[in-house]
C-alpha cells in the first residue's frame, strides 16, 4: 500500500487542515501519515486560537514517520512560521519525495495562517523543492508580486512562480468571476485549464487542503501530474456538489462523495493552452 505525509495544522472542526487530509488519503486509497504543525481551535465559523507547536515536537514526527514509513508523497499545508518551513525544508531537501505545497496563508473567515515574515522563506526555501505548488489567486499573487485579473494573468503568474525553481504550479481560478470553476495547471513547459460547473455554496471550508491532499494521494499512487490534477478536482468537484450542510457557517465538504460516486472525472473539462 503506498503511502502519503501531510505536514499541517489540526482543524478541531475536521473539515480542513490533518483532519481533511487524512479522509482523502483514506478515501484515494492511500495510507496516511501526519506531521502537526500546528494546532487550530475552530468551526464553521472561523478559527478562535491557534496553538503553536514546538520546534522540536515537529522534527521528532518527521524523523518517526520518514524512518519507518516512508511516505510516496508529502504534502504540505499550514507551516505558520519561517522556522518551521525551515525545519522542513532541511529535512526533506535532500528526501528525493515528490512535494505538494499547498501555500497556506489565510483562513476562508480571515484568520492568518502564515505569519508575513515567513512568506519569504516559503519562496526562497521551500517552494525550490516543490514538485507542485496550488495557490489560490491571492497566494499566488503574493508569491508572484503579480495583480491576478484574469485567465492570461494567471498564466502569466504562474510562469513567473515557475522561475523560483517549482517544477509544477496549479493555480485555483475560484476567486475569479467566472461561469465555470476553471484552475491553471503549468506541468513542466505544459499548460492545460481544468474546468468544472460551479457550485453556488457556502459550505467551501477546506477545499484548498482537500484538492491538494487528493493530488499528493495520487501522485502517491503512480498517477502522472495531468492525471493527479484532474483526479483531484473531481474529487473536490463531488465533494462540493455533495455538501454535509453542518455547522452555522462555512460548513465542510464531503469527502466520501467521490468513492461513494463511482469515483467519475467526467465532469472536469480538460484544455491543452
Amino acid at each position: 500500500m503506498k503511502i502519503a505525509l501531510s505536514i499541517a495544522g489540526s482543524d478541531s472542526g475536521g473539515g480542513a487542515g490533518i483532519q481533511a487530509d487524512l479522509k482523502t488519503f483514506e478515501e484515494l486509497g492511500v495510507f496516511g501519515t501526519s506531521v502537526i504543525t500546528a494546532i487550530t481551535a475552530q468551526n464553521t465559523l472561523g478559527v478562535s486560537h491557534i496553538y503553536e507547536v514546538s520546534l522540536q515536537s515537529i522534527e521528532e514526527q518527521l524523523k518517526a514517520v520518514l524512518s519507518d514509513l516512508r511516505p510516496n508523497a508529502i504534502k504540505t499545508g499550514m507551516l505558520f512560521d519561517s522556522n518551521i518551513i525551515n525545519l522542513v525544508y532541511e529535512n526533506l531537501k535532500n528526501q528525493n519525495i515528490p512535494l505538494v505545497c499547498d501555500c497556506v496563508m489565510v483562513a476562508k473567515g480571515g484568520a492568518k495562517l502564515l505569519k508575513d515574515y515567513a512568506i519569504s522563506a516559503l519562496i526562497s526555501k521551500l517552494i525550490p523543492i516543490c514538485e507542485l505548488i496550488t495557490p489560490n489567486i491571492p497566494e499566488a499573487e503574493i508569491i508572484s508580486n503579480f495583480k491576478i485579473t484574469d485567465e492570461k494573468d494567471m498564466i502569466k503568474a504562474g510562469l513567473n512562480i515557475q522561475k523560483i525553481g517549482v517544477k509544477s504550479v496549479l493555480m485555483k481560478g475560484g476567486h475569479l468571476s467566472s461561469n465555470d470553476a476553471f484552475d491553471i495547471l503549468i506541468d513542466e513547459d505544459k499548460i492545460y485549464k481544468l474546468t468544472s460547473p460551479r457550485i453556488d455554496t457556502k459550505n467551501t471550508h477546506g477545499t484548498g487542503c482537500t484538492y491538494s491532499a487528493a493530488i499528493t494521494a495520487s501522485l502517491a499512487d503512480g498517477l502522472n501530474m495531468l492525471k493527479s490534477a484532474i483526479r483531484a478536482k473531481a474529487f473536490v468537484y463531488e465533494a462540493i456538489k455533495n455538501d454535509l450542510h453542518l455547522g452555522s457557517g462555512h460548513g465542510p465538504t464531503n469527502h466520501f462523495a467521490y468513492v461513494k460516486n463511482g469515483q467519475k472525472n467526467t465532469e472536469i473539462k480538460v484544455e491543452n493552452l
